[in-house]
């Protein structure tokens, strides 16, 4: 596996030529797909992954298993792509959003493509633990993510007043459900299919 460099000095542990396991089984869940080995229904998707991300990572060559899943997964992220939040913010939201799910997997993407779209060292420490110190209204985009999260949906009055009077509109919080739909769906699916790791290691735990 091919070792990639790390960004800053975010707590990341480079791949090794030893493979880099999330978990202790010996193998993936899950087949890996490639073009090659899919069926046509499956390479057709990975080539639109390909096609909208630039490579192939495991954990879509995973979902691709079952082609309604990466169909509807891809669908979705596209249609967010397009939504109202800019690159830096979706990641900053898919960075969060694995945190609080516990998914070093995607920890380690977003962390990765977090620093490619700007993000900081620091903005990538702070997004993790869900704030923003250096933008109030993507602190309270963070801060209403984290109430939806961590109340299953059921957020209080007073929560979804303090998103809009932080300037947060009704199509972003629409938004910011769908951008969390969209993470649950990889960040749990990792879990299950365990992936090899083809990211620079950012390990989802945070020092205390």
């Amino acid at each position: 596996m091919r070792q990639t460099e790390p960004i800053g000095t975010v707590s990341m542990v480079p791949i090794s030529s030893v493979l880099v396991r999330l978990k202790e089984s010996s193998m993936p869940r899950l087949p890996q797909l490639t073009v090659e080995t899919a069926d046509e229904e499956q390479r057709e998707l990975l080539e639109g992954t390909l096609k909208q991300l630039g490579k192939l990572p495991n954990l879509y060559a995973a979902l691709a298993n079952g082609p309604a899943a990466l169909r509807g997964y891809l669908a979705l992220r596209e249609a967010l792509v397009g939504g109202g939040f800019s690159a830096r913010q979706r990641e900053q939201l898919a960075l969060f959003i694995a945190q609080h799910n516990d998914c070093t997997y995607c920890v380690s993407a977003h962390t990765l493509r977090g620093g490619k779209v700007g993000l900081t060292e620091q903005e990538l420490l702070d997004t993790r633990h869900g704030t923003d110190a250096g933008d109030p209204h993507m602190d309270q985009v963070l801060r209403f993510a984290g109430a939806v999260m961590a109340t299953g949906g059921r957020v209080t009055d007073a929560a979804l007043a303090d998103a809009r009077a932080a300037g947060v509109t009704d199509a972003e919080i629409a938004e910011i459900v769908g951008h969390i739909a969209l993470n649950v769906l990889s960040n749990f699916f990792n879990h299950v299919a365990q992936p090899d790791l083809d990211f620079p290691l950012v390990p989802a735990q945070l020092a205390e």
